[in-house]
């Protein structure tokens, strides 16, 4: 949790609280994604995570890339900003959160090594094709937006 969050947390307690975030969807050469188990809930979906004031959503996805799993990424583009019922989430702590999420298309920065889980945020990883992704147990968003980001990368990659 960033320092800010930590200080909004102080005042409000658990109440629901609405955050701007971003997600990494991030493509290998075969095309396949980058799924990231999230210790915290234990679900997968594309790594992330909040944006800090006064910091730029692609800066805030390059970071959060960096920090989970330690890899440099090349953001491609915007895939689409998200949100709805199917956003919020109740940690283990009882903490309420409406996330509205810009999702990035991403491919690894020449020379990155490859994902290595933080082990606290992130506890597993993997590439998936578009087929493989109904066999994993995702958060309730992924479903609806990892089709437009396999649709996106098909139709922009380079």
């Amino acid at each position: 949790m960033s320092p800010f969050l930590a200080r909004l947390r102080e005042i409000v307690g658990s109440e629901l609280l609405m955050l701007p975030s971003v997600s990494g969807f991030v493509f290998d050469e075969a095309g396949r994604l980058l799924l990231a188990r999230h210790g915290d809930v234990g679900l997968w979906a594309a790594p992330g995570g909040g944006v800090d004031p006064d910091e730029r959503p692609e800066a805030a996805v390059v970071r959060e890339l960096r920090e989970e799993l330690g890899i440099e990424v090349e953001v491609r583009g915007l895939i689409g900003v998200y949100g709805g019922p199917e956003f919020r989430t109740v940690y283990p702590n009882g903490h309420q959160v409406g996330y509205v999420i810009a999702a990035y298309a991403c491919a690894l920065a020449p020379g990155s090594a490859g994902p290595e889980p933080d082990g606290v945020e992130i506890n597993d990883f993997r590439w998936l094709s578009e087929q493989e992704l109904p066999g994993y147990d995702t958060t309730p968003w992924t479903p609806g937006v990892a089709p437009q980001a396999f649709a996106w990368w098909r139709e922009h990659a380079r």
